[in-house]
């Protein structure tokens, strides 16, 4: 869990985790001004403190490369606000560990009224459904819902993608899309309630726009790479795997 001021949200979310994974629970706080750590550690959970903020992005890398030396075969990342309903992931994790797909999104828009009637604003939802529409035709994906804070990815996905070349703002999560297409990783969904209320984390309109198109300038870049007319070390093979992506 990458976590940034979610004092009043972690517990809630942390007890939607199914009994026998909670255990597993990784959480890296960046830099809170609350009592997020304090919570975490009271649940029993392994935290990681940054000593300076680092951003989404940032926060997130420190993650996966914990997950990773931990030995994680496969890495949920879930936002703490409650947002998302976490019984899910036990089965977004079995997809992996069954060779269907190698990241699996939460999608919490199978439909505009479900969406709507759960709290999310409907200026983000319009934000939203445009993006992933644009996104989708450009990339030839079917992804219900491009901007999930709950995902998960194989530990093969996280060897070979260098997100550590990414964005350490919103911009990350876009990135990672674009880059498992690039790579040629399977990605599906999973449909997934939506919960939005006060004390639940959230972006600005402006940060939204900006972070909602921001898949696109990473769809550009690697258009250009892929047509060896800039190169992009976002979209080269960490030697785990060695072939530069297509």
């Amino acid at each position: 869990m990458p976590a940034y001021n979610a004092e009043h949200t972690l517990e809630r979310t942390f007890f939607d985790i199914p009994e026998r994974l909670r255990h597993q629970v990784l959480l890296v706080d960046d830099c809170s001004t609350d009592r997020t750590v304090e919570v975490a550690r009271a649940l029993g959970l392994e935290v990681i403190q940054h000593e300076r903020n680092l951003g989404y992005g940032g926060n997130q890398k420190t993650c996966y490369r914990a997950a990773l030396d931990r030995g994680a075969d496969v890495v949920v990342m879930l936002h703490p606000d409650f947002q998302y309903d976490a019984r899910v992931v036990e089965l977004m994790a079995e997809l992996i560990y069954l060779g269907t797909v190698d990241f699996v999104l939460g999608n919490r828009i199978r439909t505009r009224a479900e969406a709507l009637s759960g709290g999310m604003p409907k200026w983000k939802y319009f934000i939203n459904r445009t993006s992933t529409f644009a996104e989708n035709l450009i990339l030839g994906q079917t992804i219900g819902d491009f901007h999930s804070g709950l995902r998960a990815y194989s530990r093969d996905l996280l060897l070979r993608i260098p997100f550590q070349k990414n964005s350490d703002d919103f911009s990350f999560d876009q990135e990672m899309i674009v880059q498992a297409v690039s790579f040629k990783f399977r990605i599906g969904d999973i449909p997934v309630p939506v919960r939005y209320m006060d004390e639940a984390s959230s972006i600005n309109l402006k940060r939204s726009i900006k972070y909602g198109f921001g898949g696109l300038g990473a769809i550009a870049a690697q258009k250009l790479h892929r047509m060896k007319l800039r190169h992009d070390p976002r979209f080269v093979a960490n030697q785990y795997f060695g072939d530069e992506a297509g």
